[in-house]
């Protein structure tokens, strides 16, 4: 009775319009005054504290700098321009960009929505211009831009990481192998449709090994900085902050390399960090509020109770979480999703024998399929509104085969467990 009641106030809150923070920091209250009588408000103040001061949080604004600075030095503009001599050749052409510049870029980056915006923009006048079926390629660059908080470095591993007590280093490990699979999933998925419908490639784009010579070096600072961050925490060379710091480092001095440093480039940067920043801290609060009352009222144990009571397997919780996570991603964004529901489904994951980091990599790619999933899938939103014409249902049409190549890799994972486990056994 109490995980209905909790679950209905949270969504009906979350589904009001009222700020994703406020809701869940309501809801917890509401809660509290319901089911304990323990005065829980109390606590708001040192538990804002702890919260914010957990050394690892640091890494968030970090990575949002990072790739805030990428963005805003032009990086993204060359790199894409460099992967289209590399992978335009292929039947598809430049769609294959997309996957690769999104893959790229979000591995740097760590936003789902910052690498969707970015290479959408670049990419988006190519359309016409090569005749490209839209639907297809606008669905390109909604389904790559959710790589970004799967390849490593992930904002997104950090928060769950931070959420479940779970080592943010072997979450980095698990997600690199899937997040490569996936990236080549989704090129496949281009090259099929393509195959079968030669027309939906447009039209050729000449390529020679010059020119993809010429452009090598607009590709390959991006590449050595995801190299830089990524193995100094693979091999324990630096943490998931330090290594932030030393790729903020190398994207000023990019930046500077390419004469787009300046002081209002540096404002412009600083503000949508600490804008972003902000509004994440403030749904951690929410959340780990809204945590510690659930964990006050007793009702991961109630879950707990109700699933032994019915003698589920660890299967059986297993397909109903990703039930669970699959329908309230059609109607709820991709961060209050995960941190509301973190509290609940990772206990019950880890008591039905689970591995918390290999549950954090399922988590991920659920988080992606509804980041694509319509009604409300946020990058078809952000790509829809980069567009700036046509349907809506253009976008879903074209992601439609991309969220059924985001469930054969959760399928994938759910049968192979290794695909995720191994990178961490062989560095972990």
């Amino acid at each position: 009775m109490t995980a209905g009641i909790s679950l209905v106030v949270l969504l009906f809150l979350l589904g009001s319009s009222i700020a994703v923070a406020a809701g869940m920091g309501l809801t917890g209250v509401l809660l509290n005054d319901m089911f304990s009588t323990m005065p829980m408000s109390r606590i708001v103040g040192e538990l804002t504290w702890s919260t914010t001061s957990n050394f690892i949080l640091t890494a968030i604004p970090f990575y949002i700098l990072f790739g805030e600075i990428l963005l805003r030095s032009g990086t993204a503009e060359r790199m894409y321009a460099a992967l289209v001599q590399w992978l335009s050749w292929l039947p598809g052409g430049l769609m294959h960009s997309n996957i690769g510049a999104c893959a790229l870029f979000g591995s740097v980056s760590g936003s789902s929505v910052a690498t969707a915006a970015t290479i959408g923009v670049v990419a988006m006048g190519e359309i016409e211009k090569h005749k490209y079926n839209e639907p297809l390629f606008l669905g390109t660059l909604a389904a790559g831009g959710t790589l970004g908080i799967l390849i490593p470095p992930s904002i997104n591993m950090i928060i769950y990481g931070v959420m479940t007590d779970t080592s943010v280093p072997k979450l980095y490990l698990a997600g690199f192998i899937p997040g490569f699979i996936l990236t080549v999933l989704f090129s496949l998925t281009v090259l099929v449709a393509c195959i079968w419908k030669p027309h939906w490639g447009g039209t050729r784009i000449p390529t020679n090994w010059e020119m993809r010579m010429k452009l090598l070096p607009d590709l390959l600072p991006p590449l050595v900085l995801l190299v830089i961050v990524i193995g100094a925490i693979f091999f324990g060379i630096a943490t998931a902050t330090e290594a932030a710091a030393v790729g903020i480092v190398g994207a000023l001095a990019l930046a500077a390399k390419d004469r787009r440093l300046s002081w209002r480039m540096l404002r412009d940067v600083c503000e949508n960090t600490v804008r972003t920043t902000s509004m994440v801290v403030a749904i951690l609060v929410g959340a780990f509020f809204l945590n510690v009352v659930i964990q006050t009222i007793g009702l991961t144990q109630q879950l707990s109770k109700l699933i032994a009571h019915y003698q589920l397997s660890p299967v059986q919780v297993l397909l109903a979480v990703i039930a669970l996570y699959l329908i309230l991603g059609t109607f709820m964004e991709e961060l209050s999703m995960m941190i509301s529901t973190i509290p609940i489904t990772t206990p019950l994951m880890v008591q039905a024998g689970y591995d918390s980091v290999w549950y954090g990599i399922l988590l991920v790619l659920l988080i992606q399929t509804a980041m694509i999933s319509p009604p409300f899938g946020i990058n078809l939103f952000v790509i829809h509104g980069i567009r700036g014409r046509g349907k809506l249902t253009d976008v879903e049409k074209g992601s439609a085969p991309f969220v059924i190549a985001l469930l054969a890799m959760i399928a994938m994972i759910c049968i192979w467990p290794d695909i995720v486990m191994v990178a961490v056994r062989w560095f972990g």
